[in-house]
């Protein structure tokens, strides 16, 4: 009877210590997948700082190159969709798109000697450049924590436990290809 008793007593640690182990993991995945949703916020609040300045970067460039319409047009719905982007895969392929367009419009200014000493255009640009540093930064913090939970859901046998509660794993934040070529400087 009495090792009856000391069997009994011992599985009921252990699936004491299962379920503490359980319920330990699932909130680390909580945690962690909250890590992620504050990291695409701040990425978001970045882009957005982003679409804000842009306004005044167009109206700046459209005193000197008036003629440049579909460009502006370009800047213009690129920045839409970034705005009204739901999902991340929205918001990285409006951003993608965004930059696209904010490339070819610095290339118009540097056809225009005089924008490019003016000084509403200078302090845009640095705005807009420490802007695209902010950026960089929370792309990378969004991309380590999503790197972080998705080799945490993925190994064993954390991976039956995210696999139980449903956690999946996220996207990372990727540059498109044609944006990792080099760009071509000419004087």
């Amino acid at each position: 009877m009495r090792g009856f008793k000391f069997v009994g007593i011992t599985i009921i640690v252990l699936v004491l210590i299962f379920g503490v182990y359980v319920i330990g993991k699932r909130n680390t995945f909580i945690k962690m997948e909250e890590d992620i949703k504050a990291s695409y916020a701040q990425v978001e609040n970045q882009l957005k700082r982003r679409a804000d300045l842009i306004p005044n970067l167009v109206n700046t460039v459209k005193g000197y190159a008036k003629h440049e319409k579909e460009i502006f047009e370009n800047i213009a719905n690129a920045r839409a969709k970034l705005l009204s982007a739901k999902s991340p895969a929205e918001v990285f392929g409006a951003s993608n798109e965004l930059n696209s367009a904010l490339g070819r419009l610095l290339a118009i200014a540097e056809n225009y000697p005089t924008l490019k000493a003016d000084a509403t255009f200078i302090r845009l640009m640095d705005e807009l450049a420490g802007t695209e540093n902010r950026i960089a930064v929370e792309r990378k913090r969004y991309n380590d924590a999503v790197m972080n939970f998705n080799k945490s859901i993925k190994v064993f046998p954390s991976n039956i436990i995210a696999g139980f509660f449903g956690f999946n794993p996220y996207p990372y934040f990727e540059v498109p290809e044609k944006e990792k070529e080099t760009p071509k400087v000419q004087f």
